[in-house]
């Protein structure tokens, strides 16, 4: 190991290289703890020095876990003793915006907020956008094929991404950095990528798709009565708004209760008495027929009886305040910690047997347990934030096969954005099929065959790891 970290110091220089204590002080996950147990940090500043590494690492048969921003949620960067980390902290360079194609190239280590703050600059957008969107990094948010707030009208990370460039197990650089819409030659190699956690190569640069800046932009907090009327508030809002909503959250009671409290952090916007609260937002190109059209349409929804209460932002101050009251997950997990947390989806005409039946089923076998409930309903992705009183052991086991179970038997999802990486590595079975599975390991032993790239997230390869 020695000799290998000697030829890495003379790829990245001194400074790209930690070792020792300044490796054990890093974390490796979220929420951050300082325990790294990699053996060395390496922090190259360019593809060609990700290339040199991987090729030293290689030869050497020395595993690599690459780390973004450190947000995500299902221990996909955790690193073992003997490990190497590859950091991205040193490509955060936004490399060109091209306005007329609407396009943006950037290195993977930028953060999901600089490039919001540049597109924006140019008069464009990014859709992509979630609550660490100060951390993450694009190339964690490829990676992981995030979602967030904006997929009912963005989708998710892989409809945002045109070209990327990667770095192979053995060093070969991957160059595919389309940057037009249309491209039918062949195979498009980008997807192998997107959403592979990092098991099949290491995004390293990439073409990012922009989308024109909304010039209008009306946001609502509304209240109903039962899962029926979100449901029908979900078609008429879509339908009314002609394609312009842009997000719809729901806010189970117990979950906005929670987060409101006593009032003195974001107020009471809306009486705590409903069972159901959803965020609704909606952005177009005319301020005051966008306007006109959304206040019509909660009309709409307010005869049609899908509503009972609503608040309309009046100022980008009031926006902000209600998307707050959303993205106080912090406070959630403060007020409920221990947790455990959960990215699932199903189809909305399932989510409310679903919630109905997690909950009976928790509070029958787990005695002090507490399950709320928050998603992007949208896109059909529900997030259960449970507590038994401990971080780990037989409950939280029986927990997650419960949350698991339910969704398996109504054809759901263990994982809508988040990715699979240790925390749910064991669930995979529950929504994909032993072919499908089969399948990823064979492109895995194909591109990676020492199993040197993040080994032993998603799956295991057994005869590897051993």
């Amino acid at each position: 190991m020695t000799d290998l970290i000697a030829q890495l110091r003379d790829i990245v220089g001194e400074a790209g290289v930690l070792t020792g204590a300044d490796v054990a002080a890093h974390s490796d996950t979220w929420p951050p703890r300082g325990d790294c147990q990699a053996h060395a940090l390496i922090r190259p500043a360019s593809t060609a020095e990700v290339a040199e590494v991987m090729k030293c690492c290689h030869a050497a048969r020395q595993p690599v876990v690459t780390h973004g921003g450190l947000t995500g949620l299902v221990r996909g960067s955790v690193t073992r003793p003997g490990d190497i980390v590859l950091s991205l902290q040193r490509m955060r360079r936004i490399e060109n915006i091209d306005r007329d194609n609407r396009t943006m190239t950037v290195q993977a280590g930028v953060a999901l907020q600089t490039v919001h703050e540049a597109a924006e600059e140019a008069e464009l957008l990014f859709p992509l956008d979630l609550g660490a969107r100060g951390s993450c990094t694009i190339g964690g948010n490829i990676s992981t094929n995030a979602g967030g707030n904006s997929v009912i009208r963005y989708g998710m990370m892989r409809e945002q991404v045109l070209g990327l460039e990667v770095v192979l197990a053995d060093g070969t650089i991957v160059s595919s950095m389309n940057s037009v819409l249309k491209n039918n030659t062949g195979y498009d190699l980008k997807q192998w990528f997107i959403g592979a956690e990092g098991t099949l190569g290491i995004v390293t640069r990439a073409v990012l798709r922009l989308r024109p800046l909304p010039r209008s932009r009306n946001t609502a907090l509304v209240a109903a009565t039962d899962f029926d009327r979100v449901a029908g508030l979900l078609r008429t809002m879509d339908t009314a708004l002609g394609g312009s909503l842009s997000a719809f959250e729901v806010l189970w009671n117990d979950f906005y209760r929670l987060i409101i409290g006593d009032g003195e952090n974001h107020g009471v916007p809306l009486a705590t008495d409903y069972p159901f609260y959803v965020l609704l937002e909606a952005t177009g190109s005319h301020e005051d027929i966008d306007r006109q059209r959304f206040e019509r349409a909660l009309e709409e929804a307010f005869e049609g009886e899908l509503i009972a209460d609503a608040i309309v932002a009046q100022s980008e101050q009031q926006r902000e305040d209600l998307w707050a009251i959303r993205d106080d997950i912090d406070h959630l997990v403060e007020r409920l910690a221990p947790t455990i947390t959960f990215d699932v989806s199903l189809d909305i005409p399932q989510m409310d047997a679903y919630v109905h039946e997690v909950r009976d089923t928790l509070t029958a076998r787990i005695p002090g347990s507490r399950c709320v409930f928050f998603g992007h309903i949208g896109d059909g992705n529900i997030h259960p934030v449970l507590t038994v009183g401990k971080k780990e052991g037989a409950a939280v086991s029986e927990a997650k096969g419960i949350v698991y179970d339910a969704l398996r038997k109504r054809g759901g999802v263990v994982s809508a954005e988040h990715g699979i990486g240790l925390e749910k590595r064991p669930y995979l079975g529950h929504s994909r099929s032993a072919v499908e599975i089969e399948l990823m390991k064979t492109l895995k032993r194909t591109l990676d065959p020492h199993n040197l790239l993040n080994p032993g997230k998603i799956f295991s390869l057994q005869e590897a790891e051993q």
